[in-house]
């Protein structure tokens, strides 16, 4: 492999890194859960292509958009453009890449991934080609009570992001949610119609599993109860999920980068995961590692508003043909460009009223299969007063 270019960015960057709240986390090797193989480093063909690439992540002060930053450091693109909304979160991202010695290629801005003028700022004094677009609303829960912020975010900041990046010339991989697959959350539904969105500029969606680890995930709820020996909270002894490491879930956006930079045509992919696994063995498993020797107890609690038993990483429509570096393709029927326009004109009308009854309407246009979980539906009741007051 030749070695990657300098840039901007040194050569320092050395670890994947992970925000995670529970550190104990780290010293877990998950394919003694997974019981498979993991998928492969990417190849030196895919590392080559971003060296002396800009890029612009969005939502990068995530645990996602953070280890894929520390990551593509580690292949010398003349500049990466890391955009979050969070302070917090991008501050810990700067350290972390201060550490790492890759500070150097980072430009870091604090603002919304849905701004106009943050965007265009942006890809004029800094023209990146490839635009990873990690934020997102992901808390299935909170955003069913929340599906006003859910769609505002998910959806019409993906909407503003496409735009800049189709006027600019960049290609978009958008990250996605198996949860976007016959979705039961507004999450899932607002995901959806950003995959069709995508799709329609051209760009890639990479639709990921449940990563491990990722903040605010189940690993750092189990882990923390683990560590205080209470009981292991699980849903439902019947829910399975498919699971990624961290370190897989970078390498295949990787590999969709490489087909963005190399395949004009827009795409759907997939992670070629065979298994679900379920989520009461990962909270023993993870018991087990954390604290040898004592039994865990657990409580089922029952699935919250939004939640499913078992996630699909497609739809039975979808069909599926071999891609490359454990990514799929998947093959669909898409709304027509004007279709798709009119629904989302109609949805931002709804939402600039606060009309419930009607973006969700939109969203069910949007987003096939998605039905409103119970909570959804009583608040449609209680936004309906409202409106019609």
């Amino acid at each position: 492999m030749a070695a990657p270019a300098q840039g901007k960015c040194g050569h320092r960057a050395s670890a994947i890194y992970t925000a995670a709240v529970v550190p104990s986390l780290d010293c877990i090797d998950w394919r003694d859960f997974l019981w498979r193989p993991l998928f492969s480093q990417p190849s030196p063909q895919i590392l080559d292509s971003f060296a002396d690439t800009p890029l612009l992540i969005t939502g990068a002060g995530g645990s996602i958009g953070s280890a894929l930053a520390l990551r593509l450091a580690r292949t010398g693109p003349s500049l990466m453009v890391l955009l979050d909304a969070s302070e917090n979160h991008l501050h810990r991202l700067q350290q972390a890449l201060d550490e790492a010695g890759a500070a150097a290629c980072a430009e870091f801005v604090l603002g919304s991934a849905g701004d106009p003028a943050t965007l265009d700022q942006i890809f004029l004094a800094h023209r990146p080609r490839i635009v990873y677009h990690a934020a997102a609303h992901k808390h299935v829960p909170l955003l069913e009570r929340q599906p006003f912020a859910a769609i505002a975010n998910n959806v019409f900041a993906t909407e503003q992001l496409l735009s800049a990046a189709t006027r600019h010339g960049a290609r978009v991989v958008l990250l996605s949610t198996d949860k976007a697959v016959q979705p039961a959350s507004v999450m899932g539904a607002t995901k959806r119609a950003a995959e069709e969105m995508a799709l329609d500029s051209d760009g890639i969606v990479l639709r990921l599993a449940n990563v491990l680890t990722s903040s605010g995930g189940v690993t750092e709820i189990f882990a923390r109860q683990a560590l205080r020996g209470d009981p292991l909270t699980v849903t439902d002894p019947a829910a399975r999920r498919y699971f990624l490491t961290m370190a897989e879930a970078v390498n295949l956006l990787l590999a969709a980068g490489r087909i963005a930079m190399s395949d004009g045509s827009n795409a759907l992919l997939v992670p070629d995961l065979a298994t679900d696994h379920s989520i009461a063995e990962l909270a023993v498993f993870i018991a087990h590692v954390l604290a040898p020797g004592r039994e865990p107890a657990v409580q089922f609690t029952g699935l919250r508003p939004g939640e499913k038993l078992t996630e699909r990483l497609r739809d039975d429509g979808e069909r599926l043909s071999q891609a490359t570096d454990g990514l799929l393709t998947i093959h669909s029927s898409r709304s027509s460009p004007s279709d798709l326009a009119n629904r989302l004109r109609s949805l931002r009308t709804a939402h600039s009223r606060r009309d419930l009854t009607a973006a969700l309407a939109q969203l069910r246009a949007l987003a096939p299969g998605f039905l409103p979980s119970e909570t959804v539906q009583a608040l449609t009741q209680e936004n309906a007063q409202w409106v019609n007051a």
